[in-house]
């Protein structure tokens, strides 16, 4: 079953972090349909992702893979991230 998750966090250099997105898309896109990319109108190295995720076991193996967090290191991802999803009402 599909979910929408929201990754919220800061950047240590937005142009940094946007020049990744195809990493992201590589990375995530085994699990996910459709990703969208925001900057906080009043923080530019405040970013947030919204990711419809297909296989959330896959989504949590990646995000605790080690290549993930040199990805992290390299975009200038900065914790802590938060993640929320979706709630079914």
């Amino acid at each position: 079953m599909k979910k929408t998750i929201i990754a919220r966090h800061k950047v240590g250099g937005f142009a940094t972090w946007l020049k990744g997105h195809q990493d992201r898309l590589d990375i995530f896109g085994p699990v996910m349909s459709s990703l969208k990319t925001f900057q906080d109108a009043n923080d530019p190295n405040s970013v947030v992702v919204i990711i419809e995720v297909t296989d959330m076991d896959k989504f949590g193996a990646i995000l605790k893979d080690p290549f993930t967090n040199d990805l992290k290191k390299k975009h200038t991802v900065l914790e802590p991230m938060t993640l929320s999803m979706e709630v079914e009402i």
